[in-house]
C-alpha cells in the first residue's frame, strides 16, 4: 500500500502531467520496452534502460525515472534512497520548468564540461538535485 502523496507531490504529479513531460518519459519506457509501475510520491519507475543513451544509471522524464538494472538496488531500498531522491528532485525541476528543461539542462551540462571537464559538478540542475546523491564527484571548478 502506497502513502498518500504529500500537497507538493501531488502538484507536482498534476504539473508534469499538464505539461506533458510524464506522457514524454511513459513513451520513453514504451521505446525502450521497459517496464513502468508506481513508485513513492507518485513517481513512476521503470527498471531496464537499455538502450545506450543516456548513458547515467538513471534520469527522469516528468515523473517517470527510466533506469539501468544496476541502479535497481538503489530504488528498491525506497523512499530513502538518495538516488532515488536525487531524481525526484529532478521531476520537481520538470514540474517548473516543463519542456523547457532539457534544452536548458544540456546546456546546463555544457557549461559544465567546459568549467569543470564533466557535465555534472557545475551544472545548476545535478548540484540542485544533489550531487552526491546522485552518486556524481563534489563540485568542482
Amino acid at each position: 500500500m502506497t502513502s498518500p502523496l504529500s500537497r507538493m507531490q501531488a502538484l507536482r504529479r498534476i504539473l508534469n502531467l499538464v505539461n506533458g513531460t510524464t506522457a514524454a518519459g511513459l513513451l520513453a519506457a514504451r521505446a525502450g520496452r521497459v517496464p513502468v509501475r508506481s513508485g513513492p510520491g507518485g513517481l513512476l519507475l521503470a527498471e531496464g534502460w537499455r538502450l545506450p543513451l543516456p548513458r547515467a544509471a538513471a534520469f527522469t522524464l516528468g515523473n517517470v525515472i527510466l533506469y539501468r538494472s544496476r541502479a535497481s538496488r538503489a530504488f528498491d531500498a525506497g523512499p530513502a534512497s538518495d538516488l532515488l531522491q536525487h531524481e525526484a528532485r529532478h521531476s520537481s525541476q520538470y514540474a517548473v520548468l516543463g519542456p523547457a528543461f532539457l534544452p536548458l539542462y544540456f546546456a546546463a551540462a555544457g557549461y559544465s564540461r567546459l568549467r569543470a571537464g564533466d557535465p555534472a559538478s557545475s551544472n545548476i540542475f545535478e548540484i540542485l538535485a544533489g550531487l552526491s546523491d546522485g552518486g556524481y564527484p563534489a563540485r568542482r571548478g
